[in-house]
């Protein structure tokens, strides 16, 4: 039989995990320093760094093909970089990818398995469950219950994927990436394939899941970027930021190639520098490229008028 611990120890695991608290409160929750990685031949990411602190809503957006999606699975674990590094509270992802909640790309999701709501959000939970024989515990169905209560599915959870509209599947995807209740949540194109008014919902829950984590996203769509945000950078093999909520001219060119004007609407917090003294036509960019990305939205266009994106003289 185990042996009862005595005061002593178990006043040290009390200090033990007091520490470890105030180690994780002391650190980044997203380090990544020159971060390098080359794939069939390319450089996908060249000597990317970031800082995001803990509670931070951190906005990347860029052009297809620009290592954004590379750049959440380096912070998953799921690529490895042939040099630099990530850590994820101070460590590597092998050790602390469990804080990490992870929303992929809606395509990527077969919505026509016939799987129930409950079920699929269960699945989220998979990660917490050790040894050989993995069966859900009641702990793990309170959680799914309370990730869709918190993503307004509840009343869904006993329907199949496939009888959902793309605003419940989307929520759905949502409530799997928060069911292990994370520390971090990652984004990967969250509004692609959705229409404005599911556009407009999930502004809110990001609001509200900003209330409990740290939130990463990755788009193409400037509207989906809301007020909320705390620091907006552009990646396109290469990140640059002011760390800050600010989008400037520089970051857009150095990102783009080009010279480009941004049209927003109602975003009335982002600062969007004047680009009329551009010597080149301007023309809509909306780049249709492959790799899954999305195209600009109608309401928040790239204006470019450089011979590349077919808008020169």
């Amino acid at each position: 039989m185990p042996q009862e611990k005595s005061g002593n120890e178990y006043n040290d695991d009390a200090r033990n995990s007091r520490q470890s608290r105030q180690n994780i409160a002391s650190v980044p929750a997203i380090e990544i320093k020159d971060l390098t990685i080359h794939r069939e031949g390319q450089t996908v990411l060249d000597k990317v760094s970031l800082k995001i602190e803990e509670g931070q809503s951190y906005a990347i957006i860029g052009p297809n093909g620009g290592g954004k999606t590379t750049l959440l699975k380096s912070i998953l674990g799921l690529i490895k970089p042939d040099s630099g590094f990530v850590k994820i509270y101070g460590e590597s992802p092998a050790v602390n990818r469990y804080m990490l909640g992870y929303v992929p790309q809606f395509h990527t999701f077969d919505f026509s398995y016939p799987i129930s709501v409950r079920d699929m959000v269960l699945t989220g939970r998979l990660g917490h469950i050790k040894g050989i024989r993995r069966r859900y515990s009641d702990e793990d169905r309170r959680c799914a219950e309370e990730a869709m209560k918190t993503l307004g599915i509840l009343h869904l959870a006993d329907r199949t994927l496939s009888d959902l509209s793309g605003g419940e599947q989307q929520r759905a995807i949502i409530a799997r990436a928060i069911v292990g209740n994370p520390k971090v949540l990652l984004l990967d194109e969250p509004t692609v394939y959705v229409d404005s008014p599911t556009e407009e919902k999930f502004h809110d829950i990001l609001v509200e899941l900003h209330k409990k984590m740290t939130v990463i996203m990755v788009t193409h769509d400037i509207g989906v970027i809301s007020s909320g945000v705390d620091v907006i950078a552009c990646l396109n093999v290469k990140m640059f930021t002011h760390y800050s909520a600010e989008i400037t001219s520089d970051m857009i060119l150095n990102t783009y190639k080009c010279p480009v004007d941004l049209i927003a609407h109602g975003l009335a917090h982002r600062v969007l520098h004047d680009h009329s003294a551009l010597e080149h036509s301007a023309i809509e960019h909306t780049s249709t490229e492959p790799e899954g990305d999305t195209e600009i939205s109608d309401r928040d266009k790239v204006r470019c008028g450089c011979t590349e994106h077919g808008g020169g003289k």
